[in-house]
């Protein structure tokens, strides 16, 4: 019975209010999922690769972390810290290289996202706590999406949190369970995704982004996922240009969206949209079973 929210903003004017907005989605959401909470935010492409990693330790971890990543890499590489979290820019082409020299200097960091526009925080801790701890009201960004979760599936840890990214600028929140996902691992594995949880969410995030590395566009990679994945699921997928729902045929996980010309806003109940601006005059509908919803910049 996890929570789900999203914004994608047709509105330019509104970004610098999307942090705020999706903070108010997630609260509201938070007894659906009072265990941990996450956010991916897409912003601004400045021409800047990013890297999100999140530390136990952040103390030793960040410590003159992106003097050592650029002194061994050979580029300029700033780092933003925020509590567990750490941002670090550095040029795009250099995002593979940098996981992988990160694995090293930092063993005990993990990689929370890498793209040009995606940032993701989460935290075991309710959704108000989480928010706070991250300044998330006071993000920007052209959409986003959220989750508060009640873990069943596996245990209670910040990496076993939503969002999940496991491609570029991708992310997946998931209400649901799938009955498959442990040979879907196996069968992903032996096509080179890799795995730090035991949880089926991650597997689903896994299956899009490998549908996404072998030419499927969005659209497709959701479409293909109602024959391949078994269960009960609605998820909402971002990407650096887009924002994508779908539900299972079944569809008994609760899914409400609402459209106007600022914006398309996708929440697990109707409460969760009341303080959108405009949304009282939103076209609002139940996402239909085994139907793809996707929209692009």
């Amino acid at each position: 019975m996890c929570g789900i929210v999203g914004l994608f903003l047709k509105n330019r004017s509104l970004e610098p209010r999307l942090g705020a907005m999706l903070t108010d989605m997630l609260v509201t959401m938070t007894d659906r999922g009072p265990d941990s909470a996450g956010i991916a935010i897409y912003g601004a492409d400045d021409g800047r690769g990013k890297i999100t990693l999140q530390s136990p330790d952040p103390d030793q971890d960040f410590a003159a972390l992106d003097a050592e990543l650029g002194r061994v890499l050979g580029c300029d590489v700033d780092m933003q810290v925020k509590d567990s979290h750490a941002v670090l820019g550095l040029p795009p082409e250099r995002l593979s290289e940098a996981r992988a020299k990160l694995a090293e200097l930092r063993p005990g960091a993990r990689v929370m996202s890498a793209g040009e526009a995606i940032e993701i925080y989460k935290e075991v801790g309710l959704p108000k706590d989480v928010a706070a701890r991250f300044d998330l009201p006071g993000m920007s960004g052209s959409h986003g999406i959220g989750h508060t979760r009640m873990a069943t599936e596996s245990a209670v840890t910040t990496l076993g949190a939503h969002p999940f990214s496991t491609g570029a600028d991708q992310c997946l929140v998931h209400n649901g369970s799938l009955s498959n996902h442990n040979s879907l691992r196996r069968q992903l594995a032996r096509d080179g995704m890799t795995f730090e949880t035991e949880n089926d969410t991650e597997v689903a995030a896994a299956y899009l982004s490998n549908k996404l590395q072998n030419g499927s566009n969005l659209g497709e990679a959701l479409e293909a996922s109602l024959n391949d994945l078994d269960g009960f699921f609605t998820f909402v997928v971002g990407t650096k240009y887009g924002f994508g729902v779908v539900r299972d045929p079944i569809a008994c996980k609760p899914a409400v969206m609402a459209e106007t010309d600022q914006y398309v806003a996708f929440g697990s109940e109707y409460r969760a949209l009341v303080n959108l601006p405009g949304i009282d005059t939103a076209r609002v509908w139940e996402p239909e079973p085994a139907t793809v919803y996707f929209w692009n910049h």
